[in-house]
């Protein structure tokens, strides 16, 4: 074999490589990733979140936050889970999540059983998050839709990036819009995922300044805040974000409207700006917002997932392999 030849076959072989390589690390997601490899995962997944609300209401809310506080770090893998060690600053020491973020036993234990039936860790604790949302939602009352799958799990976390990325309740509108844009979501989305505060509580930290300092809170509404946390103490008190904190509605933008935002983030959305067109709509329309919530879900499930050979499928959601 000449030099010529030597080198052509050399670049063939670099460019099929790399072209194999290139299809493993953008492998799609895929509803039907599962179907075949394990078709008891998904069904076990669900088994296990009804029977955490069954047990606690408040667990759906507690496991849709997970995701989302995953999901706006570094893109929806897992990386929430993993605790602290000599080489992983975990995020859950942020400050949007320490002392806050719940549901991890629940994670563990689907991922405990789910191995066992699949036989092997083949689903990834990044799938679980996302799936456990969704049956969340819908043990809820809320709506359903196809979650995409295969993402893999992240081998590293960043308590920093949290505490840049995750969405503050003390944001205004333009804060809050530029925060989402970062993640690749519109307002629309913003508006429309902020209504997952249709579920849960908050801790009083979060809105004391709102209910004793600004004016763009209903009076009546505000005194009742303000007797379950007080001004000084009482900092892991909670309230419900809405009227019906376990039960997936449209009530939480009634609210907006009637300046009865729990947050400060949440009342920014019905301000006199850009999104208050949006919040009437959601208000006057439960069923646009059940559809938009699903579309708007599926697009934030979607931030820059780990797949094909990036990361890995850990057998313990809280360390890496």
């Amino acid at each position: 074999m000449n030099i010529m030849n030597i080198m052509s076959f050399l670049s063939l072989f670099i460019f099929l490589t790399f072209s194999i390589v290139n299809a493993s690390s953008d492998t799609p997601l895929s509803p039907s990733y599962y179907d075949r490899v394990c078709p008891n995962a998904l069904p076990t997944i669900k088994r296990v979140v009804e029977e955490a609300i069954a047990k606690e209401r408040r667990m759906g809310a507690s496991l849709l936050r997970l995701h989302f506080h995953d999901c706006f770090v570094n893109g929806c893998d897992a990386s929430i889970l993993l605790d602290q060690t000599s080489t992983i600053d975990s995020e859950k020491n942020a400050t949007a999540n320490v002392n806050s973020a719940r549901g991890f036993e629940v994670i563990d234990k689907i991922k405990f059983e789910v191995d066992e039936v699949c036989h092997r860790p083949i689903v990834s604790c990044a799938d679980i998050l996302t799936v456990a949302a969704r049956d969340s939602v819908v043990a809820l009352g809320g709506p359903s839709w196809d979650v995409e799958l295969g993402r893999r799990d992240s081998i590293t976390a960043s308590r920093v990036v949290a505490n840049a990325n995750i969405p503050s309740p003390f944001m205004d509108l333009p804060a809050l819009i530029e925060n989402f844009e970062n993640q690749g979501l519109d307002e629309d989305d913003l508006v429309v995922l902020s209504g997952a505060h249709t579920l849960g509580f908050a801790q009083c930290r979060t809105f004391r300044d709102r209910i004793y300092s600004q004016t763009n809170i209903d009076s009546a509404f505000a005194h009742h805040l303000q007797t379950i946390c007080p001004q000084v103490g009482g900092d892991t008190r909670l309230a419900p974000l809405d009227p019906t904190p376990d039960s997936f509605d449209n009530k939480y933008f009634t609210n907006l409207v009637s300046k009865k935002g729990v947050l400060r983030s949440d009342q920014a959305l019905f301000t006199g700006g850009e999104t208050n067109e949006i919040v009437k709509e959601y208000n006057e329309n439960q069923s646009k917002f059940s559809k938009d919530f699903a579309k708007s879900m599926i697009k934030m499930g979607n931030i820059k997932p780990l797949t094909g050979n990036r990361g890995e499928i850990r057998k313990d959601c809280k360390k890496v392999n």
